[in-house]
């Protein structure tokens, strides 16, 4: 572990590990199959980044989030450690030099998308590079009872085949224990070997507030309290018309959705973490790899799908470890809200048919083709040319993915890239038989490494400045270079990007698992039932169902969201409340009437204080009668 102490000091300038970090690293050095629950901003990454570097060979890194598989890769970069991501969107050309780059180069990383493991052009290469570590993120995506169900996942297990001496780390931060033994079982883990980190968060206030005007609530939310905050919204037109209205009434606020282009998306992003704005306002596009540790306040104005990914989204809050609120705003109109949602997010197979074949003539696709094709998608135009509801087309678009036909991406910020085709020999005599061309080619290398042997990112805007040319004329020469097959040009992408994972099929073809699809239409009921019952629970502290959910049955009450509270206003402090808990859990070592209980205690501590903790503990899970109608206590 001295090694791996040493890497986390080279590169992230950290002496120690985090609680768990260090056992975890230990178990994958082992080569133990290993899966880590952690929760967000639990330092995930590092317990297969330093293990990585500290063997000799390079770690694949399985994740969906293509916006945070750049980041990292990205960050990795700036700390001098080669890595390469492969995902969705990329031209065949640069997958293979990548690939390439993984055999033969010294690349410590390479990340790709669950979509990319199936694909021939990675079963090839993936038996001649030395790989050191499988590395599964989001790995709850695997498993059919967790909320974000990807086929593309389960490919996994066929490349274990392939190389089945490597150790794999799965990690998550929100899993239930059935999602646990699936995820093992779907990994083929040689034996079950699972490290938890507490869910709880002590410094997290968990508020829910009954409202019925939630926007001007959100003005006592915010006025009272300092610090940077995030309003969470399921729509695109709320956020503007939230940020709006706090900013006329003095809050510092903008707002930040999918559809905004990537520059306006950074611009705003980057405004936020500097303080300079202090209330973003979003959708659930906001939170890839946002890492702002001073967050105070988190507020769902409309209730999440699921706990899953209220407990992600409300953790973005105090990471710091200094007090911080979760706030969720709740009326009747939220559970009308609910039945609406199962309905358009579940659309009938026939209608998800219908959106299937639609999508091979909008993308004009002949029967049979179109694997591995990737296609500019623009949602809007899509749902115009056929007249189809947006949030149905979307929905159904969705269940193909999940079925595992197509895969949709959001809006990705694809850099322009430029590869040298001649070697350097050649490229020479080319300019010196082209001299237009040649101060141009020199800019080229002069500004970026690695042009010969790797597609690199290039920005036009700043070879423009540095030429003192126009930015028309830097796209000419690069268009006539590319056409001359001087170098490969990539232009810039920044749109949705739609993959057929499989050929385009027949109607009579295309089979749409019912089973399946009642699966997931269940679970998403299921989950959407447990976000009712956090939200209008009276009796139950607010962190105990929370924690309940993901498996820690040990959890007890915080004693500070608004339930607690609410039960230490019954004039039961919390030294008093104890003490009765203590006396009844003595006395429970058989089940007692509660006459009986009542007869040993109440003159102790009174009949009210005693009905009330008691009250509490069967609210709580904590006490249960029996079929005899005695009460005892539940280990």
């Amino acid at each position: 572990m001295d090694k791996c102490r040493k890497i986390l000091m080279q590169y992230w300038g950290f002496s120690q590990f985090r609680p768990l970090q260090e056992d975890i690293i230990a178990s994958v050095l082992e080569k133990k199959d290993t899966l880590a629950l952690m929760p967000t901003g639990g330092g995930k990454s590092i317990t297969f980044q330093v293990p990585a570097l500290a063997m000799d060979g390079i770690c694949i890194v399985v994740t969906p989030l293509i916006a945070l598989m750049k980041d990292q890769v990205e960050g990795l970069k700036k700390k001098g450690i080669k890595a390469v991501a492969v995902y969705s969107g990329m031209s065949k050309e640069e997958i293979d030099i990548a690939m390439d780059n993984c055999i033969y180069g010294d690349f410590k990383f390479l990340y790709c998308s669950p979509e990319r493991l199936g694909t021939e052009i990675f079963r090839m290469r993936l038996p001649k590079m030395n790989v050191n570590l499988l590395a599964i993120d989001e790995s709850h995506c695997i498993s059919q009872w967790g909320y974000d169900f990807r086929p593309s996942y389960l490919k996994i297990a066929e490349i274990r085949e392939i190389i089945p001496d490597v150790p794999v780390l799965a990690v998550t931060a929100t899993a239930t224990p059935i999602v646990v033994d699936d995820i093992m079982k779907q990994l083929k883990f040689r034996q079950p070997n699972v490290f938890r980190m507490s869910f709880e968060r002590k410094n997290l206030v968990y508020l829910v507030r009954e409202v019925e005007d939630k926007i001007s609530y959100l003005l006592k939310v915010f006025g009272p309290t300092r610090g940077s905050g995030i309003v969470y919204v399921r729509n695109r037109m709320k956020t503007k018309e939230i940020s709006d209205f706090l900013n006329k009434n003095g809050i510092s606020s903008d707002y930040y959705h999918a559809g905004l282009t990537d520059e306006l998306r950074s611009s705003k992003q980057d405004a936020w973490k500097s303080g300079r704005v202090r209330v973003i306002v979003a959708t659930n596009a906001f939170g890839m790899g946002i890492d702002k540790p001073d967050v105070r306040t988190v507020v769902h104005v409309d209730l999440p799908d699921s706990p899953e990914a209220y407990f992600q989204e409300a953790g973005r809050a105090g990471r710091d470890g200094n007090r911080s609120f979760a706030v969720l705003l709740y009326n009747t109109n939220d559970k009308l809200s609910i039945s609406q949602r199962i309905e358009t997010n579940f659309p009938d197979l026939f209608e998800v048919k219908t959106v299937y074949n639609a999508l091979g003539n909008f993308f004009q696709i002949p029967y049979g083709s179109g694997k591995y094709m990737a296609y500019d998608f623009d949602l809007a135009k899509f749902v115009g040319t056929y007249r189809m509801n947006v949030q149905k087309a979307y929905s159904s678009l969705k269940i193909l993915e999940q079925e595992g036909y197509i895969e949709v991406t959001d809006s990705i910020n694809n850099p322009s890239k430029v590869k040298f085709l001649l070697g350097r020999d050649d490229l020479y005599r080319f300019q010196v038989a082209n001299e237009a061309f040649d101060a141009f080619i020199k800019l080229l290398l002069r500004s970026y490494e690695g042009l010969f042997s790797s597609y690199v990112s290039i920005d036009e805007s700043v070879l423009s400045k540095r030429a003192n040319i126009p930015l028309d004329s830097v796209y000419k020469y690069l268009n006539k270079l590319s056409s001359a097959k001087i170098l490969h040009y990539i232009p810039r992408r920044n749109k949705p990007v739609v993959v057929y994972t499989e050929e385009r099929l027949e109607d009579k073809a295309l089979l749409l698992s019912v089973e399946s699809y009642r699966l997931r239409k269940d679970r998403y009921v299921e989950k959407a039932e447990t976000m009712l019952h956090y939200a209008t629970a009276t009796n139950k502290c607010r962190s105990v169902i929370l924690l309940q959910y993901f498996g820690q049955n040990d959890a007890y009450r915080c004693g500070q969201c608004d339930v607690c509270l609410k039960r230490n206003e019954a004039d039961v402090s919390k030294y008093e409340f104890d003490l009765i808990v203590q006396d009844i859990k003595n006395l429970l070592h058989e089940p007692l009437l509660l006459v009986d209980i009542s007869k040993k205690l109440e003159q102790r501590y009174g009949s009210e204080k005693l009905t009330k903790v008691i009250r509490y503990l069967l609210d709580n899970g904590k006490l249960k009668y029996n079929e005899e109608q005695y009460l005892q206590w539940v280990h």
